[in-house]
C-alpha cells in the first residue's frame, strides 16, 4: 500500500491503552494517516496480534506491541525506547490508558486511589518525560491525552478519577507552555460517554439492578448528562486526535477540547 499523501508517513505514534476501545481507534486512525504505531495494553495475545497484524496489512505501516505496565516507571521508559529503536523516532504520543473505580471518599481504598493516579496521571507525565527529548531532536511533535468530561466537572464517588483527569488538564497546559517554541503541541481531548464494548456490557446488569428497559438505561442513566442523548464514538475521538496532528492544528496547544454532547455546556 502506498503512503503517498499520508501526512504522518515516516512518523511514529505511541498510543497507550490501545489494544481496544478509544486507544485502538486512535492508533488505527494514525496508522491510516501513515504513522508507524506502538500499541500498548493488556489482553489475550491472540487478540492483540490480530489487531497489530491488521493494522500493518490494512494501512501498509509497521506496528509493534509494548506490554508495558504503565504504573512502573521503567516500563514506561522501555515503551518509548521501543518506539525509537523500532522506527527511529517518537513523533506522536497519545496518553490514553486509564482505569476507574467508584466509591465514597471515606470508603475509597487507598490502593485504588494510588492505582488510578498512577495509571491515569503519573504515567502520562512519565511518557511525556521520555518522549519529549525525541520530539525536540526532530523539531516536531504532538502530545495528546485522553482526558474526560471529568477533567472539567465532577461526579460523586469518582474522587480519584476526577482528580486525575483534572490533573491531566493541568499537565497539558504546563507542557504546552514549556514546549511552545519547539513546534511541539500538547492538547487533551475530553469525551463524555463513549460507546465501547465496556459500556455496552454494563447495560444488562443496570437493567436488572434498576428495573429499567435498555432504552431507559441508555437515556436516563448513561446519557443523563449528555444533552444530545448520543454516545460519542471511538471513531470520532480518533478523528479529532488525527486533526490535532495536522499542520492546520499547529497553533492549537494547551487546549482541552470537549467532545461530550454538551455535557459541560450546562
Amino acid at each position: 500500500m502506498s503512503l503517498k499523501g499520508k501526512f504522518l508517513a515516516g512518523k511514529t505514534a505511541v498510543v497507550t491503552g490501545s489494544t481496544s476501545g478509544i486507544g485502538l481507534a486512535i492508533a488505527r486512525k494514525l496508522a491510516e494517516d501513515g504513522a508507524n504505531v506502538v500499541l500498548n495494553g493488556f489482553g489475550k495475545p491472540e487478540d492483540i496480534e490480530k489487531e497489530r497484524g491488521g493494522i500493518e496489512s490494512e494501512f501498509g505501516v509497521k506496528a509493534v506491541h509494548s506490554p508495558a505496565d504503565l504504573t512502573k516507571p521503567d516500563e514506561v521508559e522501555a515503551m518509548v525506547k521501543l518506539a525509537a529503536d523500532s522506527f527511529g523516532s517518537v513523533d506522536v504520543l497519545v496518553n490514553n490508558a486509564g482505569v476507574q473505580f467508584v466509591s465514597p471518599i471515606e470508603e475509597f481504598p487507598r490502593e485504588k486511589w494510588d492505582l488510578i493516579i498512577a495509571l491515569n496521571l503519573t504515567a502520562a507525565f512519565l511518557a511525556m518525560k521520555a518522549a519529549i527529548p525525541h520530539m525536540k531532536a526532530a523539531g516536531w511533535g504532538r502530545i495528546i491525552s485522553t482526558a474526560s468530561a471529568h477533567s472539567l466537572t465532577a461526579s460523586p464517588f469518582k474522587s480519584a478519577y476526577v482528580a486525575a483527569k483534572h490533573g491531566i488538564a493541568g499537565l497539558t497546559k504546563t507542557a504546552a507552555l514549556e514546549l511552545a517554541t519547539d513546534k511541539i503541541t500538547v492538547n487533551c481531548i475530553s469525551p463524555g460517554y463513549v460507546w465501547t464494548p465496556l459500556v455496552e456490557a454494563q447495560i444488562p446488569d443496570t437493567m436488572k439492578a434498576r428495573g429499567l428497559t435498555r432504552e431507559q438505561v441508555i437515556d436516563d442513566v448513561l446519557l443523563a448528562a449528555q444533552p444530545t442523548k448520543q454516545f460519542v464514538t471511538v471513531e470520532q475521538v480518533g478523528a479529532l486526535a488525527s486533526f490535532l496532528c495536522t499542520d492546520a492544528a499547529a497553533n492549537i496547544t494547551g487546549a482541552n477540547i470537549s467532545m461530550d454532547g454538551g455535557w459541560t455546556a450546562e
